[in-house]
């Protein structure tokens, strides 16, 4: 009886220190060593919010630049990827076609121009970001769309353009959700 006793303590010590104190922990270390004190940073456009920077979302307008392409239909509840191998059939013909929109819509780039992240699905199907280089490819359909100078929406694309942190870690990327918040801001004025 007296292990008995002994074990239910642990178990119940080993719930709180791992259940409630390892939370708090990484909580903690959230809201000192992220932006936004460990919170989802909102993005808002007329006083609303309209999304979060940090979760991808799709759009489809040809007025707006597009992100990747998702393989949850960006549910931020269910994130992950296809789980199809790159020589799936069913995968190699869902890429097939989104480089057959992808060019429907950008007729004046050829195949080889299409980067690869415009056609294919991220690992959590959320990525909010896309490279320097799928927004560059997109600049002139947004422009002719909006009625703007291709030089302006490229002068806009290059002043969100986030480098590597410390100049170092991670790659140049543009937040699509940021970007286009812009181009509505733009178009107003």
């Amino acid at each position: 009886m007296k292990n008995l006793w002994i074990s239910i303590k642990i178990t119940l010590a080993m719930c709180l220190l791992l259940g409630v104190g390892y939370v708090l922990i990484l909580r903690l270390t959230a809201a000192v060593a992220s932006p936004n004190d460990g919170e989802a940073e909102t993005v808002m456009l007329d006083g609303r919010i309209v999304g979060a920077a940090n979760v991808g979302q799709q759009f489809t307008d040809i007025r707006y630049f597009w992100g990747r392409p998702s393989a949850v239909d960006y549910n931020g509840g269910g994130s992950g990827g296809s789980n199809k191998a790159t020589t799936n059939p069913e995968y190699l013909a869902e890429v097939e076609q989104r480089i057959a929109d992808f060019l429907a819509a950008h007729p004046y780039l050829s195949r080889e121009e299409v980067p690869s992240e415009m056609v294919t699905a991220s690992g959590s199907g959320l990525d909010p970001d896309i490279s320097p280089r799928g927004a560059q490819v997109q600049v002139r359909r947004v422009a002719e769309a909006r009625g703007l100078n291709s030089a302006t929406v490229q002068h806009l694309v290059d002043s969100l353009t986030r480098k590597p942190w410390l100049g170092l870690f991670g790659t140049e990327k543009v937040n699509v959700l940021r970007l286009n918040i812009a181009l509505e801001e733009m178009s107003r004025k």
